[in-house]
C-alpha cells in the first residue's frame, strides 16, 4: 500500500508545477463565468457586455496579485505559534492588496469602455473603498486558506521532518544537539531518517528541505540553526541557502566569477558561492585549484 502511495506522489511531482501555475487561471475563469451570468441577470437594463467587463477586470487583477499572496503566505505563515505576530501584518498587507486590486480593475474598465466607445464613471471610488475592502479582505484570506490547505496536503503526502526531542523519562538514546536521525511524519505514519542519508539541504522560507533519494522533507528550522547540529565532518555549508553532504558530492566545477558549481551524485547541480568555496577547498586539502 505504501508503494502505491509513493507512486502517486511521484506522479504528482511530475505535473505539480503545471498544476500550481494552471490552477489559479482556471479558478478565476470559472468564477468569472458564474459571476458574469449572475451580474447580467441582476442588471437587465444595461448592455450585457458591461457586467462581463466588471467581473473580468476584477478577476484579471486578482489573478495578477496571486503571486504576491503566495509570497506573503510563505513570509508570514499563520500558525498557532505565529498568528499573533503575522495576522496584523496580513491585515496591513490586505489593505495594499485591495488598493492595487481596485485601482487596477478601475483602469481596465475605463480602457474597455473607451474601446467600446463609451465612458466609465469612476464615481469617486476612493469614497467607497471601505465597501470594496470588505470584499477584498474576504477574498484575500480565502486565498490564504486555500494556499495553506494545499501546502498542508503536500506536506502530508510528502512527509515533514522533525528533530528528536528529549525523552520525558531517562537519558536520550542519542545526542539531541547533534542528531543522528530525524523523525519524519508521512501519511499519518512516522519513521526515522538517518542524518547520514541526507544528500543536501536547502533553505526554503521558514523551512529547510532535507533532500533524500529524490525527495524533500521540510524541517521547520533556520539554516543557521540546523547547520550547527549537523556532523561537521560530513556536512559543509556551500551557499547561504545550501549545505551539502560530502559523501554525495561527485564533482566541483570552478567558475570564472570565483564561485563554483557542485554536481551531486543524483545529477543535481548546486551553487557554491565564493564566500564558502575556500572552506570547501580546504576540506579536500586543496590550495586553490578547485
Amino acid at each position: 500500500m505504501e508503494i502505491s502511495r509513493d507512486f502517486s506522489f511521484e506522479s504528482f511531482q511530475r505535473w505539480r508545477r503545471l498544476f500550481e501555475i494552471g490552477f489559479w487561471p482556471m479558478f478565476f475563469v470559472v468564477n468569472t463565468v458564474f459571476n458574469g451570468i449572475i451580474s447580467v441577470m441582476d442588471h437587465p437594463d444595461i448592455p450585457p457586455w458591461q457586467p462581463w467587463v466588471w467581473e473580468a477586470s476584477s478577476a484579471i487583477m486578482m489573478l495578477m496579485l496571486v503571486p504576491a499572496l503566495v509570497v506573503a503566505s510563505r513570509r508570514w505563515p499563520i500558525r498557532f505559534d505565529t498568528w499573533q505576530t503575522n495576522l496584523p501584518r496580513h491585515l496591513i498587507y490586505s489593505v495594499l492588496f485591495s488598493l492595487i486590486h481596485v485601482s487596477g480593475m478601475m483602469g481596465l474598465r475605463k480602457l474597455a469602455y473607451a474601446v467600446a466607445g463609451d465612458h466609465y464613471d469612476f464615481r469617486s471610488w476612493w469614497l467607497i473603498f471601505g465597501y470594496e475592502y470588505l470584499k477584498d479582505v474576504r477574498s484575500y484570506f480565502w486565498i490564504m486558506v486555500g494556499i495553506g490547505l494545499y501546502r498542508l496536503w503536500v506536506m502530508r503526502i510528502q512527509g515533514e521532518a522533525r528533530l528528536l526531542a528529549e525523552p520525558d523519562v531517562g537519558p536520550a538514546l542519542e545526542s539531541v544537539e547533534q542528531p543522528e536521525r530525524f523523525l519524519v511524519r508521512k501519511l499519518g505514519k512516522e519513521f526515522l531518517l538517518a542524518a547520514r542519508e541526507i544528500e543536501w539541504l536547502q533553505a526554503s522560507g521558514n523551512y529547510v528541505n532535507l533532500h533524500v533519494r529524490g525527495r524533500d522533507y521540510p524541517l521547520r528550522v533556520t539554516m543557521a540553526g540546523i547547520e550547527t547540529r549537523l556532523d561537521a565532518q560530513r556536512f559543509v555549508r556551500v551557499h547561504r541557502s545550501y549545505v551539502v553532504n560530502l559523501d554525495f558530492l561527485a564533482e566541483i566545477e570552478p567558475l570564472d566569477t570565483g564561485d563554483a558549481r557542485l554536481l551531486m551524485r543524483d545529477s543535481v547541480k548546486i551553487p557554491c558561492s565564493r564566500r564558502y568555496r575556500a572552506a570547501l577547498r580546504e576540506r579536500f586539502g586543496q590550495p586553490s585549484t578547485i
